[in-house]
C-alpha cells in the first residue's frame, strides 16, 4: 500500500493521544481502587449514579513528590512559632465551666446559652396556666351579676369563719378556763345563733338558684321547654327547706349535696342552650365558695362536738310539742274519768 508523507504526522498524533488517554484512564482507575480499598463502605454510602460521574484530572506527580521528598513546603513545621505558642499561658474562663461543660454535645457551640430546655418547660407551664385561666375566666359574665353574686356568698362565708373562731374560743376556754375574747358560755350562745342563720341562708340561696330557671323559661331563653325546666325550679326549694328541720351537721351535709346537684343541673342546662354560655363558670365559682364554707363549718363543729350542748332544732321542738300534747290529753282523760266516777258515786248515794 502506498503512503503519503502528509498522513504520517496525523497518524502519529492520533496514536499519541490514544496512548495518553489510556494511561490517564488506567491511573484514575487505580486511584479509585485504592480509595475503595481504604473505605469498603464507600460503595454503600454513595448512590450508584455517581459511578458514571467523570473524574477531574489532578497531578499525581506533585503528590508523589510531596510525599517522598523530605523538607517540602507542604509538611514544614515552624518550630519558632511552636515555641512561642508553648510559652503562652492559657487564659482561664471559670464562667464557661459547669457540671455539663465536660459532656457538651459535639454540635453545640461554646458560649451560646442553651435555652431550649427552659423554653420547653416554661411553655408547658404557661400553656397549663393559660388553659386554667381560660377555663375559669369570668370576663364574659355581666359585671352586675358577678358583683351581686360574690356579695351574696359573703354572708355564708362569714358564718363559716365565725363558726371556726367560736369553736376555737370554746376550746381555749375549756383548756385555760377563760376564752380569748369571749367567755365559753358567750361563744356557745353565739354559735347557737349562727347555726340557724347559716342553714336558713343556705335554703334561701338554693331556692333562688332554682327560681332562675323559671325566669329563663318565662324569658324564652333557648326556646320554650316547659316542665323539664320548671322542674329544676321546683326541686331546689323542695330539697332546701326540709334541711332546716335537721340537726346542724346533717343539714349542712344535705345542703352541700344540694348545691352540687344544682351545679350539675345548671351545667347540663347550659350545655343544652337553656342558659348563657358563661353561666356554668359563674356557678362553679359561687358553688366552690359555698362548698368550702360548709366544709369549714363542719370542721369547726367537729372540734367542739363534745364540749357544747346541742341546741334543740325544729324537729326537737315538734317532738316536744307532740309529747306535751300527749301529756295534756292524758291529764284531760284522767280528769274526765275522775269526774265520771264522782258522778256515779253521787247517783248511787241518792
Amino acid at each position: 500500500m502506498l503512503r503519503n508523507g502528509a498522513t504520517r504526522p496525523l497518524t502519529r498524533s492520533v496514536l499519541k493521544s490514544t496512548i495518553v488517554s489510556s494511561r490517564y484512564t488506567s491511573t484514575i482507575g487505580l486511584l479509585h481502587a485504592q480509595i475503595q480499598a481504604c473505605n469498603p463502605q464507600s460503595q454503600l454510602r454513595r448512590p450508584s449514579s455517581l459511578a458514571i460521574t467523570p473524574y477531574k484530572q489532578f497531578n499525581t506527580g506533585l503528590q508523589r513528590y510531596a510525599s517522598t521528598h523530605p523538607g517540602t513546603p507542604f509538611d514544614h513545621i515552624d518550630k519558632k512559632h511552636e515555641k512561642d505558642v508553648a510559652k503562652t499561658e492559657i487564659e482561664p474562663h471559670p464562667e464557661a465551666v459547669s457540671t455539663l461543660s465536660s459532656v457538651r454535645q459535639v454540635m453545640h457551640e461554646e458560649g451560646v446559652e442553651d435555652k431550649e430546655r427552659d423554653v420547653d418547660m416554661l411553655a408547658g407551664v404557661k400553656a397549663d396556666l393559660k388553659t386554667i385561666r381560660e377555663t375559669f375566666s369570668m370576663s364574659e359574665v355581666p359585671r352586675e351579676a358577678l358583683v351581686l353574686g360574690m356579695a351574696g356568698v359573703l354572708p355564708y362565708l362569714a358564718t363559716s369563719i365565725s363558726t371556726v373562731y367560736l369553736a376555737w374560743d370554746i376550746n381555749h376556754a375549756a383548756l385555760t378556763g377563760s376564752g380569748f375574747l369571749l367567755s365559753g358560755q358567750t361563744a356557745e350562745l353565739l354559735l347557737h345563733i349562727i347555726e340557724p342563720l347559716q342553714i336558713g341562708y343556705g335554703a334561701v340561696i338554693l331556692s333562688f338558684l332554682g327560681a332562675i330557671h323559671w325566669g329563663l323559661e318565662w324569658a324564652k331563653y333557648g326556646g320554650n321547654h316547659g316542665y323539664p325546666r320548671y322542674t329544676i325550679g321546683v326541686v331546689a326549694p323542695a330539697i332546701a327547706w326540709p334541711t332546716t328541720l335537721l340537726p346542724v351537721e346533717y343539714a349542712l351535709i344535705a345542703q352541700f349535696l344540694a348545691f352540687n346537684y344544682l351545679y350539675f343541673a345548671d351545667a347540663r342546662a347550659t350545655r343544652r342552650g337553656w342558659a348563657p354560655h358563661w353561666y356554668t363558670t359563674y356557678r362553679f365559682a359561687l358553688t366552690f365558695i359555698v362548698g368550702a364554707s360548709i366544709v369549714i363549718s363542719l370542721i369547726g363543729r367537729g372540734q367542739i362536738a363534745d364540749k357544747i350542748n346541742r341546741l334543740p332544732g325544729p324537729a326537737d321542738r315538734i317532738k316536744a310539742l307532740r309529747d306535751s300534747q300527749m301529756e295534756s290529753l292524758q291529764v284531760e282523760e284522767k280528769e274526765r274519768r275522775a269526774k265520771l266516777a264522782s258522778q256515779e258515786e253521787d247517783e248511787d248515794a241518792e
